[in-house]
């Protein structure tokens, strides 16, 4: 029995860039999935979306937009009918106190603007830099790794980190990867981590990483089993992908909600 020796920096990083453009062919619809019209609109999701769905965010902000367009309007906001309006994203007493101290020091200290710099915007509240990154990389175009749980599961099943704290995930992930990359790698790795490598059974074998990932076997292998764990519109496509009979994905996997 031959034992495989220890991976190298090198090949690490080689290992690592062939997933990232393995990840670009398998999603690429790949995006925030958080709709938003501008930086405040995509500042006040993410901080919706914490122990929320982005399904159920998007599902509650078309109204909240309409009636909060500004900083200003965060900031003078009836809390009571904040509350209400936000009442299905869960926790929404904390996340109304969050909007409103959020609109108040936008107006306090830049203005009304939220500014395009992470040492700023992690400074206010409701802001950590997971959050701060979303917003970089998709209002500012400013490349950015976003560390969520999906991202931190993926990344240690591929073996790519050891590191457990988030922003040193960020760094070890960042150092493997050009910076251009950062943003879309991020979308694409959630992407991922919601569609076919889901935390209690991934769907091993309808993934298109499996030659690449050290963690292959956690969940089924057989193809009729993993096509079936596969989520989200184009689960279909997903299939194809591996080579595997489209058909064997059931109709509802294309409507079912992402976590």
């Amino acid at each position: 029995m031959t034992t495989r020796s220890p991976e190298t920096d090198l090949g690490r990083t080689r290992r690592a860039r062939r997933i990232g453009r393995v990840l670009t062919e398998t999603h690429p619809d790949a995006h925030c999935e958080l709709d938003h019209a501008n930086a405040l609109e995509l500042a006040v999701a993410t901080i919706l979306s914490a122990q929320c769905t982005d399904k159920k965010v998007n599902e509650v902000t078309p109204k909240l937009f309409a009636r909060y367009r500004t900083a200003a309007d965060y900031a003078a906001a009836d809390r009571a009918e904040l509350e209400e309006l936000i009442r299905p994203t869960g926790f929404y007493r904390n996340k109304t106190s969050s909007l409103i101290n959020l609109g108040r020091a936008l107006c306090e200290r830049y203005d009304g603007e939220v500014p395009g710099r992470l040492d700023d915007l992690v400074t206010l509240p409701g802001i950590g830099r997971k959050t701060a990154n979303v917003i970089l990389g998709n209002a500012f175009g400013v490349p950015g790794i976003t560390v969520d749980t999906h991202f931190q599961r993926l990344v240690h099943r591929w073996q790519l980190t050891t590191e457990t704290d988030p922003v040193k995930i960020e760094h070890a992930i960042g150092a493997l990867y050009p910076k251009r990359d950062w943003t879309m790698l991020s979308h694409r790795v959630i992407f991922h981590g919601r569609r076919v490598c889901h935390a209690r059974k991934p769907a091993c074998g309808a993934c298109t990483l499996a030659k690449l990932c050290p963690a292959y076997g956690t969940g089924p292998t057989e193809p009729a089993a993993a096509a079936k764990l596969l989520k989200g519109p184009r689960a279909r496509d997903l299939a194809v992908a591996v080579g595997l009979d489209p058909d064997l994905v059931p109709q509802q996997a294309a409507a079912a909600d992402v976590p």
